[in-house]
């Protein structure tokens, strides 16, 4: 999130969007989220403003489950 927010102050090529999301996916929701509060990036898309906390939620339910085995 950080690199993209740099990039698109500076207006060279950007992150795909499909990327930061699988990135957050795969098990980077909380430092997706951080990254979007911190750097108020992407904030305002629909996709991400809903999709990486639910994914956190996932992700922290997931952990949790695997955990308490």
């Amino acid at each position: 999130m950080a690199i993209d927010k740099s990039k698109a102050r500076r207006g060279s090529r950007r992150i795909r969007e499909r990327t930061l999301l699988l990135t957050a996916a795969v098990g980077g929701s909380l430092g997706a989220w951080i990254a979007m509060r911190t750097r108020r990036h992407k904030t305002k898309n629909a996709a991400f403003y809903a999709g990486i906390p639910l994914m956190f939620v996932v992700h922290a339910g997931l952990l949790v489950y695997w955990l308490s085995r």
